[in-house]
């Protein structure tokens, strides 16, 4: 039973990183914009992450790591109060308020609102991250969105030339993929002489309080988990609730289906596959970091090709956040055979290479994906280059 845990456990470390980088495929796929490059930017996201992560976990901090906590400050900040507009239109009934003697639309009302609150949450933010050691935990949730950050820009350069300048979508995340990992080599060894950077902490939480005394479940879901497992989840439920229930999903599917009658509509389709594809970048870069922090203890330029197979985990999954969970977990078990084929007796038994397990996912994605591929349902006008001008 023990060993059935620790599987499970295990399982969920790959599942958790193949659930949230093809939930960021999902969103560039979803408004018809291919983006093969997630294993460039998820790279591209580690290696600038877990640069951050080892600057935090040294207190008193230095003036670039003051610096990271002032970026990650702002934009949490931004975000929060990008949150606070969506409930504000919500109080505001007149379209124009008059102020000073002059009048101001609802927008921009909301917008200096918004601004101001941003900007007292920023300062409070930073100057209380500047002089606090920080948790373990909140040093990977820091992490991880540094490397969102990252990986959200990155993600602009394959979104402005795919979408505005019209490029092909396979040759321009191609050479993304091929940039991230020597960029990041000589970088990396530029700066502080060698390609790994070594972190020291360790983000495994043996127990949750109080959970982890449930019989089985807490076994299974509360013990020996990292935190990231928990923020996968919720993610996999927001980005659910995003694409079926709200505007902004509704939109993004009509621009991967027919983009010329949502064009009709009204809808910006440069700007929503923009969009799209930059959160894309911000959830591969999330995925580089988790990869590297609950797999190893140093950022050593590679994510052993988790972002090929997000995309393995997308198509198997029909482009649908209920399945891509069930194509993640089925891939991240298939991870834990090759990795941990040592503690089941019977694959043990055989006395095969290691080489040969290390082949099992991948030899699985091509079987999934010759048996599951034509029944899949790729979104229409997915790859296709939108011209305005053209019907």
């Amino acid at each position: 039973m023990d060993i059935l845990y620790q599987l499970v456990q295990n399982t969920y470390v790959s599942m958790t990183v193949l659930l949230i980088v093809a939930l960021g495929g999902l969103l560039a796929e979803r408004s018809g914009v291919t983006n093969i490059a997630l294993e460039g930017i998820m790279i591209m996201g580690a290696f600038i992450g877990v640069w951050s992560i080892q600057g935090l976990e040294v207190y008193p901090y230095s003036g670039l790591t003051k610096f990271v906590i002032f970026v990650v400050s702002v934009s949490f900040s931004v975000v929060m109060s990008w949150g606070l507009s969506l409930f504000i239109k919500r109080l505001f009934k007149k379209d124009t308020y008059t102020l000073f003697k002059k009048n101001f639309s609802q927008k921009k009302v909301i917008f200096a609102i918004c601004a101001l609150a941003a900007f007292m949450l920023a300062i409070l933010f930073f100057v209380w991250l500047v002089n606090t050691q920080i948790h373990v935990q909140f040093i990977l949730v820091m992490g991880m969105m540094i490397g969102g950050l990252v990986g959200g820009l990155y993600a602009m350069i394959h979104a402005h030339a795919s979408i505005y300048m019209k490029a092909n979508q396979i040759i321009s995340a191609t050479a993304l993929n091929l940039f991230a990992p020597a960029f990041a080599i000589f970088t990396a060894r530029f700066l502080q002489g060698g390609q790994q950077i070594p972190f020291s902490s360790s983000f495994l939480i043996q127990e949750v309080p109080v959970l982890s005394q449930i019989p089985i479940i807490g076994q299974l879901f509360f013990t020996r988990v990292y935190l990231s497992f928990f923020i996968g989840l919720a993610l996999l439920l927001i980005i659910s609730i995003i694409i079926f229930k709200t505007k902004f999903g509704i939109r993004l599917r009509a621009c991967g289906e027919n983009p010329h009658a949502a064009d009709s509509l009204g809808i910006n389709i440069y700007k929503l596959r923009f969009v799209a594809v930059t959160l894309s970048g911000v959830f591969a870069g999330m995925g580089g970091v988790i990869f590297v922090v609950t797999t190893s203890t140093e950022f050593n330029v590679t994510v052993a090709g988790f972002g090929f197979l997000a995309i393995a985990v997308l198509i198997f999954g029909n482009w649908r956040p209920s399945r891509i969970i069930l194509a993640a977990i089925f891939f991240g078990f298939m991870r834990t055979i090759a990795s941990s084929y040592s503690i089941i007796p019977f694959l043990n038994d055989f006395g095969l290479p290691r080489e040969f397990y290390n082949m099992i996912p991948y030899i699985a994605t091509l079987v999934i994906l010759a048996f599951f591929s034509k029944n899949s349902r790729a979104p229409k006008a997915l790859g296709q280059i939108y011209d305005q001008g053209k019907r």
